[in-house]
């Protein structure tokens, strides 16, 4: 499940029209790092990419693969790098890589314009 204000308050520290670049950047970033999860023999390594990416997603709201990662990672730390269900972690990352992309378009859509009912300046 996607945490929408994670990700709305992302685009608001990075600024709006730089959040879409940023954003390819991390789902490009984040294929790579799963790419490197096949391999589960070296717990070390596991444990590092876990941990990478469980940071990036938490910083775009990818709230339950964030948290799959975070058992990974402990699994992997304890030397159970074999226990790591990788393959729940890839189906979970795919499932909130598409709710994220579904409601992109709302994260990156121009805010409507809204009026100022009060004057900007009061005079007692």
């Amino acid at each position: 499940m996607i945490d929408w204000d994670r990700a709305r308050q992302l685009r608001d520290e990075i600024g709006a029209e730089d959040f879409r670049e940023v954003t390819d950047l991390f789902l490009q970033e984040m294929q790579e790092a799963l790419a490197s999860l096949g391999d589960t023999s070296d717990p070390v390594a596991l444990e590092h990419a876990l941990h990478f990416l469980k940071g990036s997603a938490l910083s775009f709201g990818f709230r339950d693969f964030s948290q799959r990662c975070a058992d990974g990672e402990r699994a992997a730390a304890a030397g159970c790098a074999r226990a790591v269900d990788v393959r729940s972690i890839l189906t979970i990352f795919d499932a909130e890589r598409a709710d994220f992309l579904a409601g992109l378009p709302d994260l990156t859509a121009d805010p409507p314009f809204r009026s100022r009912t009060e004057p900007a300046f009061h005079r007692s």
